[in-house]
């Protein structure tokens, strides 16, 4: 069994750590190839899973890291970080297609790429195929690459779910791959990061052998070191296939621990969204109910004040004729009087 767990950090003050590991699972070859370096722009990330027949799949993956390292490494300083990704892509595309051509017996070989370039700006994830990449805050899931493939194609139709997807007998025919048509579609997305957010980068030798909730419990171990759960993932996926019967797939991952908040801050995510824009509608609401409530009582006052006012009046004119009466009754009296 091959093992091939490897530091791709270089020191303890590097922003992040990073480790990778490759096994050829049940496979007669490994046809997985992965890459890290430090380049201008950042520190690369790349796993690429080749297909092929023969010894077609292995040298398309490897053609595909070394392009897009070089294609990054060598682009222009002044270039837009996604138009360097998807161009490096790109040229590992053209240059699988080129030996194909040169090389009948490697023609209509393939390889997906995914790719992380890490810097204390922020992250960018680039993909083609079903190798995926993750990025988990604590035990979390916030982010992850979606399959080009013909049963994620279904789960984005709604018809299926990942979970039946994954099972599915047509769950390794990929709609885009390196090294089939001049022109392929790269997808990019920058992302922000948290100091202790995780990224996974996998072939589908990983996420394929177990359900999803099982790689997001193995990847966002907090208690081992961060080898150990690489190890771990591999050796858990390693342990399936033969528990199934073997012959499973290559088996490749590169895990990275970040060390700082990235200088791109993260977008407020849709529960805490939901959370203020209810809290302000609750705040929003009892303003409202407030303002209701005192111009209510500002009402009363007001007619309290009106009635007391009229009592006072009233009670002044009731003693006004009282007064008169009096007065009346004394003339009364007078007149009685005289009269006798």
């Amino acid at each position: 069994m091959e093992l091939e767990l490897k530091q791709l950090h270089k020191s303890d003050k590097d922003f992040f750590i990073g480790f990778a590991e490759s096994r050829i699972g049940g496979r007669q070859e490994n046809q997985d190839s992965y890459g890290a370096l430090e380049t201008p722009f950042g520190f690369l990330f790349t796993v690429c899973d080749g297909m092929g027949g023969g010894p077609g799949g292995k040298t398309a993956s490897t053609i595909a890291v070394q392009e897009i390292i070089t294609g990054i490494k060598e682009a222009e300083p002044d270039e837009e970080i996604p138009n360097i990704i998807i161009k490096s892509i790109r040229r590992a595309n053209m240059a699988i297609i080129s030996y194909g051509n040169e090389n009948p017996a490697f023609k209509g070989m393939g390889s997906t790429a995914t790719v992380l370039l890490l810097s204390p700006q922020s992250a960018f994830v680039a993909h083609v195929g079903d190798s995926r990449v993750y990025q988990f805050r604590g035990k979390r899931k916030i982010f992850r690459t979606f399959d080009h493939s013909v049963v994620f194609d279904l789960v984005k139709q709604g018809l299926i779910t990942e979970e039946q997807a994954r099972l599915s007998a047509e769950s390794n025919v990929i709609t885009r791959a390196l090294g089939i048509t001049p022109d392929v579609e790269v997808e990019v997305k920058e992302v922000a990061y948290e100091k202790g957010d995780r990224f996974l980068l996998c072939s589908d030798g990983i996420h394929g052998i177990m359900p999803e909730r099982d790689l997001i419990r193995l990847a966002t171990n907090r208690k081992s070191s961060l080898g150990a759960v690489c190890d771990n993932i591999a050796t858990t996926a390693d342990d399936t296939g033969r528990r199934n019967g073997g012959g499973h797939d290559n088996l490749t991952l590169i895990i990275v621990d970040t060390k700082i908040n990235s200088k791109l801050k993260p977008n407020m995510s849709k529960k805490i969204k939901i959370i203020l824009l209810s809290l302000a509608a609750v705040c929003a609401i009892s303003i409202v109910l407030n303002i209701a409530l005192a111009t209510d009582v500002a009402g009363l006052k007001a007619q309290v004040e009106s009635l007391k006012k009229k009592d006072s009046t009233n009670q002044q004119i009731i003693q006004e004729k009282n007064s008169s009466i009096v007065k009346l009754n004394e003339k009364i009296n007078k007149a009685q009087k005289v009269l006798k």
